[in-house]
This record gives C-alpha cells, structure tokens and sequence, in this order.
C-alpha cells in the first residue's frame, strides 16, 4: 500500500433490495459449487511441529490449524447499470453479497475447536470433513465473537487429529461495505447526462480493500498474513460486467442465465489474505507488451478510448524487467492486472495480480495532466510493484514488522523510477524528502520505534497506526545507510539471496539481518549487522552528532524537539565525511562513546562536512567556527559542497534551531545563499524549513518583514523562468520544472508583485466566455491557487463550475485545492461544508480538502472547528492526516488545552498516536515561539531594511 469512508451517496441509497430471483439463483449456484468442490484434492501440505501453543492472549489465532488452500464463490449482487425507461418500474440496487468457502487446513496439534475470522458477515451451513477418510466431522456449536477479535469459533464433536487434514465449508452473507474497506461500492459517470436529473449515465462497479484485517469481511478466513495459502475463486457477476481477481481467468465466463455469469479463477500462488482482491465493472483494458506477463491496465471505457491509461501500461513493464534483473526472481505470474479506481483509501493497492490505484494517480491525459504527473504514476506504480516482491512473495511474519514491506517498496521506487525514467532525475530528491519526512516524525519522544514488539501490535486500529511516516519513510532511511555501510553490491547479493530462500513464506527483521551478515562477512566481515541495525529499528529517534572541528572531539546524543526530554538513547553510528574536497574513511561512533578523531580536526581554515550524501540517519552539528566556514562557502561557491548536503544543511540547521541546540539567527543566515542557487534540492529545503517559521508566524507581526525577506530572496529565481511563465510554457529538464512552479508559489504567496499579475491575467483569459484553457498544465495548480486567493466570489465560483464540469482527476485535484487558497471566510466556511456531500467530494478526498483549508491562514480556525464538529463523518476518510495537518500551526496554551479535550473526548482509532504527538508538538511549538518570536522578529527586520 502506497503512504495515502462510505461510497457516495447514490449508491448507498440504491444498494437496498435483494431480488427474489437472485435468491432462487445463488441457491443453485451454491449446490452447483459444492458439487464441483467434491472432486478436488488438497494442495501437498508442508511440514510443521507436531506441537503448537495454545490459544495466544487477546486477539491473535492459535497456530494448531494451518491453511493451505481456499475455493471461495462471491456474487455481489448488485447492478453495473440501472437506467431510468419511461412508464417502466426501474430495479433497485442492492447492498448485498453472498457465497460460499471451502478450506482446506492441516491440523499441526490436535484440537475439538476451529478458529478463524469473521466480521459483520451471517455465516452458515458449516460442514468439516475429513479429507484424509473422506467422512464429516459434527458441528456441535458455531459462535462469531461480537468483540475486537472477530474470531468465528467452531466447536466439534470430537477432536481433529495431529497431521491430519481436513476440510470447513461455510456459506455466508452480507453487505458491500458503506466505506472503503472490505468489499465496497464506487460509483463514476460514463458520458455526459443529458439534463440535470439524469441518472443514465451513472455506473456502479464493486471493488477491495483488504489491508490490514479487512478480507474476514468478505468472507470467513484466517486473517493473519502468516497464515498463507492459495485462493482459487469464483465471482458471479451480471453479464455485462467484467470480473478480475488475484489469479488467471481460466477460461473466459461461464453463461448462468440472461442477467449472470460465473467466473473461475486459477489458483493464486501462496499469499497472505490481506492480497485477496477482485473487481466487478464494466471497465476496459489498455494491454501493454512484456516478454512473459500479460499486463492490462483496466479504467473506465472512456479514459481508455482516450489513452490516458497508456503511460501507465507502457512504464510498468518496463519496472517489472528492472526489478526481475534486479533481484533475478521473476514475477510469479503470467498476468498482472492494474484498475483505476474511483474510490481507493490509499493512492495504491499491491494485490497480488490485481494492483488496484486511485484513478487519478494512475491515468495521464496528454494537455491535461501535469508533465510532473508522469513523476508521480511511475513513483507509485514502481513503490506497487516492489511489493510484488517485498510483501506478497515474502511477507513479514505479524504487523509489527510492516516496515519489511513498506520500507522496502520506498526504498526500491528510488532506484526503479531512476532506472526507467533517468531524465526526471528523481533518486536524490526523494531520498531527502524521504530523509527529512523521517526526521520530522522522529523527533518527538511520543515516537515509535520502527519494528515493535508482537504485543504491542494487537488490535485493527493497533495495526493501522503502523502505516505512518515511520514504517515508510524511516524504514527506506535505515536501508539507505544499511547499503552504503556494507556496499550497495554486498547489500543488493543479500537481498537476492533472502527473496529466494523465503519466497512464499514469512519473515522477520532478525532473518533479514542474518542474510545482510552472511553477505558481509564474504566480503568484509568487519561488522556486527544486527547489532548495529537493531539499534535504529528497536529504539525510537535518532542522534544528532556534534563534531568540534578544533579538538576532534565527537558525540552524539539523542535528537528531540523537546529540550526538556531527557533520553539516554544512543546508537552504532557510521560517520562519512569530507574535509573541504577530500573524502574520507568512514568513521564510526559506538553507542555512548564521546571519542577524539583525527580526522575531524580542521587545518588551515578547512571546513568538514559530515554525512556526505545523506546516507545517514542522523543529523550533525558543528562548533560554530565551522558553521561559519560552511555558510560562508555557500555563499562564495556552493558547488562544493555536493548538491544533497546543500539541501541537508538547511534542514540540520533550522531543526538544531528548533531544537535549541543553536541559535536561530545562524540557521536564518545559512539561508543567505538561496538568493543565488538555482538547483531544486536546496531550494525544496529552504521552503519547507521556512515553512515551519511562516506557520508559526503568520498570525503575529513577524510576518510582514519575513515574506519581504521570502520576495527579496525568490525574486532573483522567479525572474530566470519569466520568459517560460509570462508565455505558459516550461523548461524540458524535470528539475528546472519543479523548481519554476515553487519559483511561482513563493514569488506569489509572498506578494511580489509582477507573480500575482501574471496569475491574474492568465485566470482572467480562462474565465472569458467559450476560452480554452491556455494555461500549461505544469502551472495550472499553483496558477489556479494564487488566482483565487488574491481574487473573490467570482473567481472561486469559477473554479468551482469547473470542478464540477471537469471530469479529468488530475484538473479536479487541482481545482479542489485552489478552492481551499481563498482569504474570503465565509466561502472556506462553504466549502467545508461542501465536503459533508460525498456526491460534491467523495470521501477518500474529504481529508485532503479539508487539509489544504488548514494550510490558509484565513481558514486553519475554520477547519479545526469543522472537523471536531463532524468527526464522525470526517474520521472515516484518513483520520490521521487531518489531524496532522489541522493542527500544523497550533502554538498558544488555548489551542494545546483544545486538542487535549478533542483527543479525551473522541474515539481517534488509528489516529490516536498522531494526536499525542500532536499535542506534544503544540506544547514545543508555545515554548519555541516564546522564545524565539522577538530575536527572528528582529533578524527578519534587519535584513530587509
């Protein structure tokens, strides 16, 4: 799943009534089903202890049965279309599902009870046999626990016998889910209406959602991604729809009668049941060329008649081949499937064999779509297809290790979007955003360490707060300096070797470790793996080294926004450095060592650098003799300070800052030198930092002389794109393009003049009656944006039209949020209140707009009391990225004790760790700002008089 609820309302309305005639139909179908099933055979079992434990604490499934194989029959029976025909009694749609499982387990200790998962389904008709003696076994009492475990207990009359194996037949029932989990609903328009009131040309489809514990809503299953086994499936669909699941179409669709059809799926390889996907629409495929795989990339019929699949299809073979050669292990199957979706919780989805994407991060319309949208449908569909290998050919044994999954994909798309795409030159940018999303998250004492203890990982919310920045971001961080420590051939040797050795099974951090050492040790041997990685994976944060370029003298010590916390955390630190222009070995610092190292005396007024490329996962401060040769290198001739630690010195200096390990003015005056860069790298860094000053300040006299320092500083850069921006038109190289958009958004937010009426004119011409968008799609978003807020009712009426007319994903993200950029209150207010309507904002968008209204200053206040007012309905979209992002700027003592009564007197879920550490954050906000208003009050004042 890529780091990203009820369906709309028309089609929770009509999802009610099931038919008689679909009753009559499924009961058939099930005796049709059960007759099939009688004549297979089991899949050969594998071998297992003869004892397990017993049934472990809370909510975990005992290990004395293990799956090897499911036959499960879905048919959710609901209509792709319901047209509305005159003097004629339209059909109603239905809500409902039904089918049928047989699995097929291995009993590894001997047991009178069955255990499994089952949630929110009416399930019946158990039947267990045999397999080995061909005889049932009695039922004697059947009970689904109405508690977090959702376990489906099955007694029996006598108990299952160590090494045998048999088999559990259930029939179940229930309803497509009203979120985006489990089996859910979506709903699009397919051609344009004729009037207002016609519902023609709405579509229905079905799709999944099973990450992390939602398939035991589908269908009764052993939820847990230890427990693998293969999924041979069935889906029952109308006829004129088409069906997609993990495995291959085995030979197109069995006709049932006029309105059904059956089809059969093959055998999946073994996969965990959070990977169980399938599709019920009626969207069309764009099929694209692999030397073995069969890809199709399937979106509705007219975004596929127009192409805008097509980008997407070409690219994903090409990552599939770098990432065969790069591991040489080959795809598991003669078939990937990809769909864009409508509605998607998450932008992607890694199904085995049916990777499932928000449509509007995978379709690329020519003259509509951003240049930079290619760059973010190859990043996504290569984080998809990583997984491919890092979680669905092996898998982390429990939750607590998600980072094996997730780290690895992020990791992986640096290099596979490089490979495949080099002129975007994106490697070294995402690994900083990476390294600096990691730091941001890290450095509060209410993080989390990346891989946790089992125990501490139990329940679904539980489970669901481990998809954060820290599973992502820090995992990918760690495995950047874990492959510069022992040499990216060493690493990538070790990693082939752990793919296939564990392929289908299951893993843990420990096992990885052991292969990273092996590997090493063929080379150099000079390390511990484990207990150098163990000690960034089991403990949360990470240091911040000190280097006195006088003495040599080196320390670290544990890196926290919080000065008051008193940690005495510390880390195997693998230090490179460089002395002016020469590299130098790498150095290490052993936990809790403060050590003289010659190599960090500076000579000759030398300066040295430390964590040269950013491989590392820590921050560096220097004695200040040493900032002062640095700043002043940077702004003499950057160029020689290698281009990722113009950025990484930025970030070091405003977090040491935010920290108080130094002074604010010395991280102000590093910011000198941005007057005259022209690389992106820094430039992103520069921003964002500042960004934290502007959200702290732009409610307070700050602000004024800090965007007169921003214009004096963006002037210089926004002036070297003019030519482009004044005619609509972007530079070929992808760096200069992201560069000249945030040239635009800085020259503009900071009220330079000659930006905003640029801005002005072209959204002028576009408003004209019958005018065509002459705007480049690069530009549109921040265009529209700067548009709207220095404009009134009328231009965000305008974008509003337009959102709704649009039916391009790419141009509605983007008006959606300029809508958000107005400084008119009242229409914030509107809009908010827009977003309780799932037929104006669907759902999975809700926590997105309401977030960009928090970034306007006008409207932070607006959002904070909208989302605490309809939390029940905002919490179901992304409950965590509202509240990190509605409470971005929160810094006085009335906020912190408003957000502490919120996180007292609501159910957060999954947001529940987010929210303490927003409350820590408040609480070093109020302080930072207490100290530190009056002096950046002053330096800002001074360097713009």
């Amino acid at each position: 799943m890529s780091k990203n609820s009820s369906v709309t309302k028309a089609f929770a309305a009509a999802f009610v009534v099931l038919t008689a005639s679909a009753i009559a139909g499924i009961v058939t179908m099930v005796i049709l089903y059960k007759t099939q099933i009688a004549t297979m055979n089991p899949t050969p079992r594998p071998t297992f202890p003869s004892t397990t434990t017993g049934l472990p604490p809370v909510t975990r499934l005992p290990k004395n049965l293990v799956p090897e194989r499911y036959k499960v029959l879905l048919w959710p029976l609901f209509y792709s279309q319901i047209l509305e025909e005159v003097n004629v009694t339209s059909p109603n749609q239905t809500a409902l599902f039904t089918g049928n499982t047989t699995v097929y387990f291995h009993c590894v200790q001997g047991t009178s009870s069955i255990y499994l998962h089952s949630q929110n389904l009416d399930v019946y008709g158990p039947v267990v046999a045999s397999t080995d003696r061909d005889e049932r076994i009695r039922v004697t009492r059947m009970e689904n626990h109405q508690d977090q475990t959702n376990f489906l207990e099955i007694e029996l009359d006598y108990a299952l016998k160590t090494g045998g194996n048999y088999s559990l037949f259930l029939s179940f029932s229930g309803e497509v889910s009203g979120g985006l989990e489990g089996m859910y609903g979506s709903t699009y328009e397919e051609g344009i209406p004729a009037h207002e009131d016609d519902t023609d040309t709405d579509r229905f489809l079905i799709a999944t959602n099973m990450e992390p514990t939602f398939a035991r809503r589908v269908f009764p299953c052993f939820d847990e991604p230890d427990f693998k086994a293969e999924f041979e499936v069935t889906i029952i669909h109308r006829r004129m729809t088409t069906a997609l699941a993990n495995g291959i179409n085995t030979d197109g669709a069995n006709i049932i009668d006029d309105d059904w059809k059956a089809t059969a799926f093959q055998p999946t390889p073994l996969m965990s049941t959070y990977l169980f996907a399938f599709t019920v629409s009626e969207f069309t495929p764009t099929p694209s060329s692999h030397h073995r795989v069969e890809i199709n990339t399937y979106a509705r019929p007219k975004a596929t008649a127009a192409g805008h699949a097509k980008y997407a299809a070409d690219i994903t073979g090409r990552i599939l081949d770098y990432f065969e050669r790069r591991f040489d292990i080959i795809y598991p199957q003669r078939k990937l499937d990809q769909i864009a979706l409508p509605d998607l919780i998450s932008d992607g989805m890694e199904n085995l064999g049916l990777i499932t994407y928000q449509e509007g991060e995978l379709l690329y319309e020519e003259g509509v779509s951003s240049l930079l949208d290619k760059e973010n449908i190859a990043e996504l569909i290569a984080h998809e297809l990583a997984h491919q290998w890092f979680g669905n050919l092996v898998t982390m044994k429990w939750w607590n290790d998600i980072w094996l999954n997730e780290g690895f994909a992020s990791y992986m798309t640096f290099y596979a979007v490089d490979a495949v795409e080099p002129d975007f030159k994106l490697k070294d940018v995402n690994i900083l955003n990476n390294l600096h999303s990691a730091f941001e998250a890290d450095a509060l004492a209410s993080s989390r360490p990346l891989s946790t203890s089992q125990g501490d990982v139990q329940t679904t919310s539980q489970i669901m707060e481990m998809f954060d920045t820290i599973t992502y971001c820090k995992g990918a961080a760690v495995l950047v300096m874990l492959a510069d420590l022992v040499d990216q051939p060493v690493f990538d040797k070790a990693i082939g070797r752990y793919l296939s050795d564990w392929k289908y099974k299951n893993t843990d951090q420990n096992i990885l470790w052991g292969y990273i050492q092996k590997a090493d040790d063929e080379s150099t041997g000079e390390r511990n793996i484990a207990e150098v990685m163990n000690s960034w994976t089991k403990q949360i944060g990470y240091p911040v080294i000190t280097i006195n370029t006088t003495s040599g003298e080196a320390f670290q010590k544990h890196f926290l926004f919080n000065d008051s916390a008193v940690s005495s955390l510390s880390w195997h630190v693998p230090i490179r450095a460089m002395k002016y222009t020469t590299l130098l070995r790498l150095i290490w610092l052993k936990p809790g060592e403060s050590a003289m190292k010659d190599e960090f005396v500076a000579t000759k007024g030398e300066w040295i650098l430390a964590n040269v490329n950013c491989t590392g996962y820590y921050r560096v401060n220097y004695n200040p003799e040493n900032w002062d040769r640095l700043i002043t290198q940077l702004q003499k001739d950057p160029r020689r300070i290698p281009l990722m630690n113009r950025g990484q010195l930025v970030d070091d200096a405003f977090n040491l800052a935010r920290a108080k390990l130094v002074d604010v003015t010395l991280a102000l005056n590093l910011t000198r030198f941005i007057r005259n860069e022209t690389e992106l790298i820094p430039w992103a860094a520069t921003i964002s930092n500042l960004g934290y000053f502007v959200r702290m300040f732009d409610r307070s006299e700050v602000y004024g002389p800090m965007q007169m320092y921003l214009r004096n500083q963006v002037e210089g850069l926004y002036n070297s794109f003019g030519n482009y921006t004044d005619n609509s038109t972007v530079p070929t190289d992808h760096s200069s393009q992201q560069i000249q958009i945030k040239a635009i958004d800085v020259a503009c937010s900071n009220e330079l003049p000659e930006c905003i009426e640029m801005a002005q004119h072209m959204y002028a011409d576009l408003m004209k009656i019958n005018s065509t968008n002459s705007i480049h799609p690069n530009l549109r978003s921040v265009i529209y944006c700067q548009a709207v807020a220095h404009g009134g009712k009328e231009e965000w009426e305008f974008a509003w039209d337009l959102y709704l007319r649009s039916s391009d994903v790419s141009e509605r993200d983007r008006l959606r949020r300029a809508l958000s950029c107005t400084k008119k209150i009242w229409l914030l207010s509107r809009y908010l209140d827009y977003t309780l309507d799932p037929e104006l904002i669907r759902l999975m968008e809700v926590a997105s707009s309401i977030s960009y209204v928090s970034r306007n200053v006008a409207g932070q206040a607006l959002a904070w009391n909208f989302i605490r007012a309809h939390w029940n309905y905002v919490r179901y979209g992304d409950p965590v990225t509202l509240i990190e992002e509605v409470t971005g700027r929160f810094s006085t003592q009335f906020e912190l004790e408003e957000l502490e009564r919120f996180a007292m007197d609501n159910d957060l879920g999954p947001a529940s760790r987010v929210a303490y550490q927003a409350i820590e954050q408040t609480s070093v906000n109020i302080q930072w700002v207490s100290e530190n208003k009056d002096v950046i009050l002053e330096w800002f004042e001074r360097e713009t008089a």
